[in-house]
């Protein structure tokens, strides 16, 4: 396809932008990615992931910036901020168990996240950008984020904007991965597409015995399964049931032998909210409530609670304008309305800051499995790098469009129709 005229034609259809600049940085791209899958590495470790992405980036004539400690940012072009696009960078503590030829060599490590996919596109949009602003320079600066521990409450997207990343920034675009989606498809939500997410540890203590007399103990591993099943009961019916607050244990410890209360035990798990309001509200119960529970059994109660993140609020304006440039990069069918999932999201934070929205990138071959998050056999396809790369570059453009006073990139002297928002 001809670059002219870069964009659009001089009828009524709209071509695509990206994809002739793309094309011949696939290759490149693919094998970018499969190194990071190869060699993942663990919230704020991520030292190789930010030097190769350094690197490539040098290369092409950027400017990395990096952050105190890992992950780095880029800008391209020049004058003001038109918007910011945020990639992350860091794996997580799972076993592969794929089988693929670029499975990851660290034990115990590996992308089930897909984070090494959302690097990849941010480091093909940063390479796309650069070669469109030499052959055309923008009307704007783009700034593309590489942040490091996403993994961790409450995330290492705070850092990023304690050392400034937003200053200077009118929106923020991110994508996140998912299986449940075909690959050449993404799925927007305006409003919160993701959950409030925080850690809760909670440790018993008590005067421990014998099992055949345990009136003369305080038995905490009775006052464990009392919490484990009463508190999320209490919170459900102490906070507006339409926020679906959520309490689920990962873990309970407790004893070593059948016929021996042990004197300690602790629990963890996740509180989860679909509602910001609802969230500090279950917050400030979450102490009370346990308090309550443990209370008849003497044990002595230790909470540890970890505010997480808060909903990511996807604003209207903003997800209207990535369905709107998918559209145009890649056709009309392009997008689905996702639901809202009961999953954390430190990207939530930057939105705290500044407008913006999240959509999730289709990596699901078409007619085959379903995986799922977190998980050490998730196989993402691959096509999904070239889908992530054109709607995030394309919306790029459209933000300089909007923010520049001339347009990002040449268009004809028609008044180009918008595209609407999806139907809720």
């Amino acid at each position: 396809m001809d670059r002219a005229p870069f964009g659009f034609s001089s009828d009524s259809d709209q071509l695509p932008v990206v994809g002739p600049f793309l094309r011949p940085l696939l290759a490149e791209l693919t094998a970018f990615r499969r190194d990071l899958h190869v060699h993942p590495e663990l919230s704020t470790r991520e030292v190789r992931t930010t030097a190769r992405i350094a690197e490539r980036l040098a290369a092409a004539g950027l400017t990395p910036h990096p952050f105190e400690g890992t992950g780095l940012y880029v800008d391209i072009g020049q004058g003001p901020i038109a918007t910011a696009l945020r990639g992350d960078i860091d794996a997580l503590p799972v076993q592969e168990e794929t089988g693929l030829p670029w499975s990851s060599t660290n034990r115990g490590v590996c992308h089930a996240c897909g984070h090494d996919m959302h690097t990849t596109v941010m480091v093909g949009v940063a390479l796309v950008l650069a070669d469109l602003n030499r052959s055309s320079p923008l009307a704007g600066r783009v700034r593309i984020i590489f942040q490091p521990a996403e993994e961790t409450m409450p995330g290492g997207a705070l850092t990023c904007i304690e050392q400034g990343v937003l200053d200077g920034v009118p929106r923020i675009f991110a994508l996140h991965c998912d299986p449940r989606i075909d690959v050449g498809q993404i799925g927007t939500r305006i409003g919160a597409i993701t959950s409030a997410s925080d850690t809760v540890r909670i440790e018993l203590t008590g005067r421990g015995g014998h099992t055949s007399r345990p009136h003369l103990t305080e038995d905490l591993v009775f006052a464990l399964a009392e919490i484990a099943v009463n508190v999320p009961a209490v919170l459900s019916r102490r906070i507006d049931v339409r926020s679906a607050v959520s309490v689920v244990w990962g873990q309970i410890h407790a004893g070593a032998a059948p016929n021996a209360i042990p004197a300690t035990g602790f629990m963890s798990g996740t509180m989860r909210c679909l509602d910001g309001d609802a969230w500090l509200a279950a917050g400030e119960l979450l102490d009370d409530v346990v308090s309550q529970v443990a209370a008849p059994f003497g044990v002595t109660v230790e909470l540890e609670h970890v505010r997480g993140v808060p909903p990511v609020v996807n604003t209207e304006a903003e997800t209207a304008m990535i369905e709107a440039a998918a559209r145009a990069e890649l056709g009309e069918d392009v997008v689905v309305l996702t639901p809202q999932s009961m999953g954390g999201e430190d990207f939530a934070w930057f939105l705290q800051e500044v407008p913006g929205s999240m959509f999730r990138l289709g990596t699901r071959t078409p007619g085959g499995e379903t995986f799922d998050l977190h998980r050490g056999d998730y196989v993402i396809d691959e096509d999904a790098l070239a889908v992530g790369v054109r709607v995030m570059a394309a919306t790029a453009l459209r933000a300089l469009a909007e923010a520049g006073e001339a347009p990002a990139f040449p268009l004809p002297a028609r008044t180009v129709r918008a595209a609407g928002v999806t139907g809720r």
